[in-house]
Order: C-alpha cells, then sequence, then structure tokens
C-alpha cells in the first residue's frame, strides 16, 4: 500500500466507481462510521480522474484515513473505526 494518497480535506476518504459492488459496501461501513462518530468523509471516482485510476484501479475501493492509505478491497469496520481513534 502506498503511504500517503492525494491531499485530503476529510478524516476518511474514498476513491472507487460508479457501479463497482465493493465501492458500495465501503461506501455503506464508512457512511455509518463517519456519521456514529462525527467525522468527515468525502468521495473521490477514479472515472473523474485519470492519476487516479492509474494508481488504484485494481485496489478500489481504496480508504484513506487523515491522508494516508488505510485499506483497499474491502473495509473492516472495527480497524475503520480504531484508525478513527474510536477503537481506543
Amino acid at each position: 500500500m502506498a503511504a500517503t494518497g492525494p491531499e485530503h480535506r476529510a478524516r476518511i476518504t474514498l476513491v472507487g466507481k460508479p457501479g463497482c459492488h465493493l465501492c458500495d459496501d465501503a461506501r455503506a461501513v464508512v457512511s455509518r462510521v463517519a456519521e456514529e462518530l462525527g467525522v468527515t468523509w468525502e468521495e473521490w471516482s477514479i472515472s473523474d480522474d485519470p492519476a487516479l485510476a492509474e494508481e488504484y484501479w485494481e485496489q478500489i475501493p481504496v480508504t484513506f484515513v487523515d491522508g494516508r492509505q488505510h485499506d483497499y478491497w474491502r473495509v473492516d469496520e472495527a480497524r475503520l473505526r480504531a484508525a478513527l481513534g474510536a477503537g481506543r
């Protein structure tokens, strides 16, 4: 996994694409956790950014926490909570 990703403004960033069932699953987890913890999240599509597509197309969905790549393919809710400081 890459150490850092694109510049992020939100605590959680989800990189995916439309029509991706794993992205749909990841979006549900990210949305639920972000809402429960009161943190911001954003979603970027590889369909809209050739550089993102080149970097991450084999790994989507990819999640970043505070600008650092956190997970890819699937989002583990417990790991995401821990990365946000809620699992301690």
